[in-house]
């Protein structure tokens, strides 16, 4: 129990979601309306350790599609296979104050701002996609099953129609103009969006973001998922970037890296010690999770965990 501030993890857990249940605030997305994901009560908290140790409570079991929680993962990716300077020929690494599906997220050289946001993993994925058609989707649901300790699945009612997703669509484009991805919009949209439709319940979740604080391998299955040097890379983006334009409040507020998404999750990194996640469907105006934000933002205080806090 040494990661553990808590002598009753558990007991915390269950706290948190008294504490948190009566905020009601926020409304349901629109991609999870589209998957038929729009139970606004539901509400899981999980917490893995680097040693292996994972507690949850309440719809702690309850698959949902990841949606932009996936970002990082595929940036890791990226990085594995084609290398920093690669990769960050086609997206930079600078935060952004418009919102995460911006038409203007390009900066002046064209290149997107960060992998965090829409402009961004879709070059990711276009990367990814060009790189190999015939496999990059397999390789990229294998990445993240090792994440998640199990075979990655896609959500039962996603398809590989794009034609609906005007857009990111214009942003692909937008990309293309700019000979930021190559010429197979389709495909590298269509990857982008499997990686945003992947599932995962708030412990996977938790692991997911456990891997990466214990240095890119799995606390419970040991396999490696990230190499190991560019863990930093990641978690460096996901402190400045992941929160997209409330990056800068999160660091000050809750003071960890973190990613959410639009299926209502929240995932938070304490290096060296666990991975912490909230579910709850409901968002704010930016895309979070309102009771998740509340949530993790009190965790942090109550078990000092911010980088930064002494």
């Amino acid at each position: 129990m040494s990661h553990l501030p808590s002598s009753d993890p558990a007991g915390y857990l269950d706290d948190l979601l008294v504490r948190f249940r009566p905020l009601t605030d926020g409304s349901i997305n629109g991609a999870s309306e589209a998957l038929g994901d729009t139970e606004p009560e539901r509400f899981g908290v999980a917490l893995a350790t680097v040693d292996g140790q994972v507690f949850g409570a309440s719809d702690d079991g309850v698959q949902f599609a990841i949606q932009s929680i996936s970002k990082p993962f595929l940036y890791g990716l990226a990085l594995d296979l084609f290398g920093r300077e690669k990769v960050h020929a086609k997206v930079a690494v600078e935060p952004t104050t418009e919102a995460f599906n911006s038409l203007t997220e390009l900066e002046e050289d064209h290149l997107p701002y960060n992998p965090m946001i829409n402009s961004g993993a879709i070059a990711i994925s276009a990367m990814l996609h060009h790189a190999d058609p015939d496999s990059a989707s397999a390789t990229m649901m294998a990445m993240l099953g090792r994440y998640m300790g199990r075979e990655a699945t896609r959500h039962p009612r996603a398809v590989d129609d794009v034609s609906g997703a005007h857009r990111n669509l214009a942003i692909a484009h937008l990309l293309r103009h700019f000979e930021v991805i190559g010429d197979d919009i389709v495909g590298s949209m269509k990857l982008y969006n499997r990686q945003c439709t992947a599932t995962a319940n708030v412990r996977e979740l938790a692991l997911m973001a456990a891997t990466l604080a214990n240095g890119g391998e799995h606390p419970v299955t040991d396999e490696r998922a990230i190499r190991r040097d560019h863990v930093g890379d990641v978690l460096t983006l996901m402190f400045t970037c992941g929160m997209y334009d409330t990056s800068g409040s999160w660091a000050y507020t809750v003071g960890l890296p973190a990613k959410s998404g639009v299926g209502g999750g929240i995932l938070a990194v304490v290096p060296g010690r666990m991975g912490l996640a909230v579910y709850s469907p409901r968002l704010d105006s930016h895309g979070h999770s309102v009771r998740a934000v509340a949530a993790l933002r009190a965790w942090s205080a109550d078990w000092n965990l911010a980088m930064f806090r002494l």
